[in-house]
């Protein structure tokens, strides 16, 4: 049966944060991430849009709703420049009241009003790779269940402790935490020796860690650049690659 009107209409209100918000749900799409949310418990998937070829090879797909779709049907409700053979609507998650307190024994990264929301996706992939297991989102931040974001985490935002917070509050809950930031002043990230556990403060593209953000950072680190080269700065997600990669290596 195609689609309904009623239907497609649904999928794409999608695409704005405040139906998002209205709904109680997003939608992620791509083999890769649907195949992981519907291996997971953590996410509570509503329905599943996918061509006929991508259901063949889902043995995991009785347990949820299903609708066989066309390729055009696909393309009509995809928020993606090209469909991926699948397509899911998946409930938001209720956030817990409160910090975990697992926060006071590893890494976490807080998140300074990261505005892009492909750059938002970029660091908890890259939050997942080096094992910061939960990333606070402060004001100003990009919507995670934006479909760019989802879709530029690759699947991370399904390991990560995703929440939003300030970083008052953090230090204030976890006062033996050191909280770092970047910035060209501060000592060469490769001449320290890491903390088992901290939280790495990232600003936003362009103006960096905010004022209000400032007073709350302890040590300040700088990713040095090579001797005689001009660049200016360091992409957001390049940088916290750099310094996460560092922090989470203790000799």
């Amino acid at each position: 049966m195609p689609l309904s009107s009623g239907t497609i209409k649904f999928i794409s209100s999608l695409r704005q944060r405040k139906f998002r918000q209205n709904y109680h749900k997003f939608t992620a799409e791509g083999g890769r991430i649907v195949g992981e949310l519907l291996s997971q418990t953590r996410y509570t998937v509503d329905h599943v849009y996918a061509l006929e070829e991508w259901v063949a090879t889902q043995p995991k797909i009785s347990s949820v709703p299903l609708t066989v779709i066309t390729p055009k049907e696909l393309g009509r409700i995809s928020q993606l420049n090209t469909a991926n053979q699948v397509l899911a609507v998946v409930d938001l998650p209720e956030q817990a009241p409160g910090l975990p307190p697992e926060m006071a024994s590893g890494w976490s990264l807080y998140l300074d009003g990261v505005q892009s929301p492909s750059n938002l996706g970029a660091l908890l992939r890259i939050a997942d790779w080096f094992g910061f297991h939960h990333v606070i989102a402060g004001p100003g931040t990009a919507d995670l269940y934006n479909s760019k974001s989802i879709q530029a985490t690759m699947g991370s935002f399904l390991r990560i402790d995703f929440r939003k917070g300030e970083l008052p509050d953090l230090t204030e809950r976890f006062p033996e935490l050191t909280v770092f930031g970047a910035d060209l002043a501060g000592e060469s990230v490769y001449r320290i020796e890491p903390p088992a556990a901290g939280i790495l403060v990232i600003g936003a593209e362009g103006p960096g860690v905010s004022k209000a953000a400032r007073t709350q950072v302890q040590k300040w680190l700088t990713i040095p650049r090579a001797p005689g080269r001009e660049a200016e700065s360091l992409n957001a997600a390049v940088a916290a690659g750099i310094l996460c990669g560092r922090l989470s290596t203790r000799s």
